[in-house]
Parts: structure tokens; sequence; C-alpha cells
């Protein structure tokens, strides 16, 4: 092993819970190295290249070869299979370059759901050791840093007391029809936020409205993964070094519970190690996990920071679900005109059953309906041609499909985002069998679903095809796509904050309770998945965690 380097801080993961403490640190003074396990891409290495990007392991690593794979085991099946479920970004910046961008906060029924409810039998719910009103001003702050578009004062359901940095998208015309189907029925539609610009900002330009976003990186700069917004602005001030291809495999603490070093591999898989002040892990709620129970030491037989053996447990996804409508173009474009009608964004969301105490369902909480149009991948359009077909449609039959979907038809989708409520049977430990491609012990995936959660979820598609259903004019048909199933890449819980230590791995500030130079700032702090996918809420405690840390480091406290 060489000889050891140190500096002030490291930061384990670049992503959104990691990019933050990282740019705020180096900003206030620090020394900071942070570590990323996948590629540094530049926007030259973004293309609309749907194999090389989707369908390959660009952003996230294949199942079954590689060095990266996951195994799960679902719905109570005793023996684990290898997956690339679970894979958020492997790459600076993380999932935030291959995002959608949503924009959407949290509130207060997110952040006291076991008050709010009285408790939920089988779910191991928690109240949050922070209040909304806490966390309010970091959403303005991460907002800000980053640039997201949007209009406030207009979802009658969200208490914010600043604008958005910029102003909202431009959407589609049809989503006039969303907010006149979805009032008809009682409900309150709003444009969607995006983490994407509308007008040029910090240097960057904005949108060119190409409509890759999800799933791609953005070859404009537009889109505001913390690639493109915080990882320049840290590098800038010449204190912050970013290593990628860089695999920690260990977290040495000492005999006092201090964390002395960072034990990886470099881009050349060379065993290296680097000492530090502050350890921040922000390597996804699976992957931080993983390694703290990897990190094993003789006051740590259980893992790292993990005395209250909750490492690992209460892990959270989002429930997922979604309706599909298919319209007839040209019956859209004779009563909404042709202007616009290649517009990529519908920008529309209702949040009236984010808490619904009258839906008589043993859970009140339930999620988002946000309505989009249907992904412009040609290949993913293709497969889903052929699977709404039953697999019948293939060859010149199939290319008719195609023919019609691209040109006589606009396909308008909603996506339910709901509670995924924490349970005994839905945790992380490590594998005994499968290793990665260095030798180690993978992350082993265990998920079973709350029937609570699968049964809010169902309650709420019916609700979001009731909507598409009320559209003038009537779509040629309207259906369910999916419902109950779980959106593995939003991800929460493995290291929960709470003020008891017997009952939480983190302190309010994710501070672990048991090693004082210790944090954990990604989804893993989450002891509730929320109605709404967690990024903004991940960058928003990221720098709260942030701030708090830097007066620390000026007080030389750390």
């Amino acid at each position: 092993m060489s000889r050891p380097d140190q500096t002030d801080v490291v930061v384990i993961g670049s992503g959104a819970g990691g990019a933050p403490v990282a740019t705020m640190l180096a900003e206030a003074g620090a020394r900071v190295v942070v570590l990323e396990r996948g590629n540094f891409y530049t926007i030259r290495d973004f293309t609309h290249d749907e194999v090389a990007i989707c369908r390959r392991d660009f952003f996230v690593p294949f199942p079954y070869a590689g060095q990266h794979p996951h195994t799960i085991r679902k719905k109570g099946k005793p023996n684990a299979h290898p997956t690339n479920e679970g894979w958020v970004g492997l790459c600076v910046g993380g999932g935030t370059v291959h995002m959608s961008g949503f924009t959407y906060r949290f509130k207060e029924q997110d952040l006291r759901l076991a008050s709010m409810t009285g408790g939920i039998q089988g779910a191991d719910i928690v109240d949050w050791p922070i209040s909304i009103e806490e966390l309010e001003p970091y959403y303005d702050l991460a907002e800000a840093r980053i640039g997201v578009s949007g209009q406030a004062g207009v979802n009658p359901f969200e208490s914010r007391k600043r604008p958005f940095p910029l102003p909202p998208l431009k959407a589609h015309p049809s989503a006039k029809l969303v907010d006149q189907a979805a009032r008809s029925l009682g409900f309150h539609p709003f444009p969607t936020a995006r983490a994407i610009l509308s007008r040029s900002y910090g240097g960057r330009p904005p949108c060119n409205y190409c409509g890759f976003c999800g799933d791609y990186g953005c070859e404009n700069g537009s889109k505001s993964s913390v690639l493109a917004s915080l990882i320049p602005l840290a590098e800038k001030t010449g204190r912050c070094q970013i290593r990628s291809g860089c695999m920690v495999h260990r977290i040495v603490a000492d005999k006092n519970d201090q964390v002395r070093a960072v034990e990886y591999l470099d881009s050349s898989g060379q065993q290296r190690k680097i000492g530090a002040r502050v350890v921040v892990v922000a390597a996804t709620a699976i992957e931080s996990a993983r390694l703290l129970l990897r990190s094993k030491s003789g006051r740590f037989p259980q893992g790292l920071a993990n005395r209250s053996g909750l490492v690992g447990k209460n892990l959270t996804f989002s429930t997922f679900g979604k309706g599909t409508a298919i319209f007839d173009r040209h019956k859209l474009e004779e009563k909404l005109g042709k202007q616009d009608m290649d517009m990529p964004f519908l920008l529309r969301s209702v949040q009236d059953d984010y808490w619904n105490d009258k839906n008589g369902l043993v859970c009140p909480k339930g999620g988002t309906y946000n309505f989009l149009l249907h992904h412009p991948n040609p290949i993913n359009a293709a497969v889903r041609m052929a699977m709404d077909s039953k697999w019948s449609l293939m060859g010149q039959a199939l290319k008719k499909r195609m023919s019609e979907y691209f040109h006589d038809e606009l396909w308008m989708e909603f996506e339910v985002f709901g509670e995924f409520l924490p349970n005994k049977g839905c945790y992380i430990d490590l594998d005994d069998k499968v290793k990665d491609g260095f030798g180690l012990p993978v992350a082993r995936i265990t998920n079973i679903h709350h029937p609570a959660s699968d049964e809010v979820n169902r309650f709420n598609v019916r609700r979001g095809l009731d909507i598409l259903e009320a559209i003038k004019p009537t779509a040629k048909k309207v259906y369910p796509w999916t419902w109950a199933t779980t959106t593995y890449h939003l991800q929460h819980g493995t290291c929960r904050f709470g003020t008891d230590p017997d009952k939480s791995v983190l302190d309010k500030f994710c501070q672990s309770h048991d090693v004082k130079n210790l944090y954990v700032t990604d989804g893993s702090f989450m002891p509730t998945s929320g109605g709404v996918p967690a990024t903004p809420t991940i960058l928003a405690n990221s720098f709260r965690v942030a701030e708090h840390l830097a007066k620390r480091f000026i007080k030389r406290e750390i």
C-alpha cells in the first residue's frame, strides 16, 4: 500500500448528497477530496444515442457482468439474483446527471407521518428530528445554487416564501387540457418545476427543448445536475479535487471511535489511503450502507457506526404507478392549433391526494401525480408498442404502428410517486455468496412492500386515470400501465437520523452517533420516503449539513 496522503475532508460520492458538501466546505476554506467510483463525464460525452446511453452501462452497470452488481430478492423469496436495480448513477454527479429534474419539496406530512397517523401496524415509521421550517431555507438555497425553473404561488399545497430562481419552462399546449380536466374533477393542477434552465443562468445556456432529459446527460449544460452546476464551483476554489474511478472499500476508525483514513483503489487499480479530519459518506442509501457494513473493526464488529444494528435497515424506495392516454394528434391540433405541438414538456402536477384522510385506506398519505408526454426514445417506443400488443406486432406491422405513434398520436401519461412505508422486510445486507470485481461482498437488497403502500398506490393510479379520462377531446385509449411497483433509483433510509442513538444511526446534522467525525448525507438519513422524488430534499439537506460543517470548520472545531 502506498503512503497515505492527508486532507481536511473526504467526501465519498459526488451526487446530490456529496456535491453540496464538497462545494460549501471548499468555499469555506477546507481542503476537500471527493472520491467517486464512476467516470468523470463532460458535455462532449453526452449524445442522444439510445443504445449507447440507455441500453449499455454508461450510467448504471450491467447486472450480470462487470465490476458492480447488486443482488435482490423480492416478495419473500429466499434466493437473491444479480441485478442493476438500486443503482442511481455511476459517474461524477451521480443520478442528477441523467435525472428528469422534477423539483418538488417535502411537506409537513412527510416529516410527521408517525405523529399524524398515530402509527401504522407493520410500518417502522418515525418522525424526523427536524421540522419543515428548518429545511425550507435550504430548499431555497439548493434551487438558487443549481438553477430551478418554476412558478411560485400556484400550488395550493406548497408553502414557500420565495419565488423560483427562474421563470417556468414552456409547456406543450395540451397542458391546458389537463388543467381543464383536473379542475372539472375538483383537483388543483399546477406547473411542474424543473431543474432545467429556462434562460441563461450561472454561465449556462437555456434549455433547447430537445426532450432528452430523463436517462440522458444534457449536451447543452442546461439541466441543473450537480455536474453542471456545483462541481465546477467546487473545483474553481482550487481546494476541491475530484478523483474519479476510485473504489472506496473501507473506512478506518481508531480506538477512540474517530475516522482516521479511507482506503480505496484508484483509477489505475493501485491501493491507496487518505487521512481526513472529517469523512462524509454520500454513495447512495444502498452503497453507503454497504460501505459501512464492510468497514468492520474490533470496536465495530457489525460495521462502522452500527452499534444500534440499524445500518442497512429501514430501506425505502418510492412506490410507482403510471397511466397512459393515447390521443388523436390531429384532433388535438384542430382544438389547440399546430403551434408548439412538438414541445416536449407537459409540466403539470396534482397533489390533492398528497394527504387524503378521506380515502378510506389504512394510510392517508398518498403522493404526487406528475403529468408528462411519453419519452421520445424510439427503441423504447417500439418495445412499448410490441408489449402493448402482447408481442404480436413485428416486422412491417410494427413499422406501421411506429409511424402512427410518431405522426398521428400524442401519448400523455402520469406517474405517481408514493409513500413507501419502511418495514422489517425491506433492508440491505452483505451478500455472502456474490462478490464484485474487487472481490468484495455486494449489497443484497431484500424488498417487501408494506401492503398499505400498494393500496394507496392503486388508489392514486385510479385517480390519475380519472383525470386522463376527463380530457376533451376524448382519448382513443386510457389504461393503467403499471401500479404498486418500485422505483429503485429513489432510495432512502438505511442510516436514518434521529435523537436516540439506540433508534437511529445519525443525529439531526447527519453526524454518526458512534463516530463523531463521520457524516452521511445521501438519502440514507431519511426516515420516510415522501410523496415526491427525494433528490431536491437530499440536495437541501446536504446544503444544511454543509453549512453546519462549514461553521464548525471555521471555528476550528474539526
